[in-house]
């Protein structure tokens, strides 16, 4: 899958997201990921229920991925942390 079809969750309100999987499924596509790390997983996860109950009622969630990035220190001689990740599949 391209990485035109993935939605990248942040800061931003969930419905600019929610926006953003609607408008990726109108286009055509058959599947969108939902990424998230760290604290936007919780964000990530409101994103993709808002679309399948209340816009898509017809998209499924193929499949739900977790994992752990490790971040390099943020100064000098500190230890490297990890991050846990979220890619949330979504196919019509």
């Amino acid at each position: 899958m391209s990485e035109s079809n993935s939605v990248l969750i942040g800061r931003k309100p969930a419905m600019n997201y929610v926006l953003a999987c609607i408008t990726l499924f109108h286009g055509g596509t058959k599947e969108v990921n939902v990424k998230a790390r760290g604290r936007a997983i919780s964000h990530a996860v409101d994103v993709v229920e808002i679309v399948r109950r209340r816009f898509l009622p017809d998209v499924k969630v193929k499949t739900i991925d977790i994992g752990t990035q490790q971040m390099p220190p943020r100064e000098e001689g500190g230890m490297p942390s990890n991050v846990s990740t979220i890619v949330i599949s979504l196919a019509q």
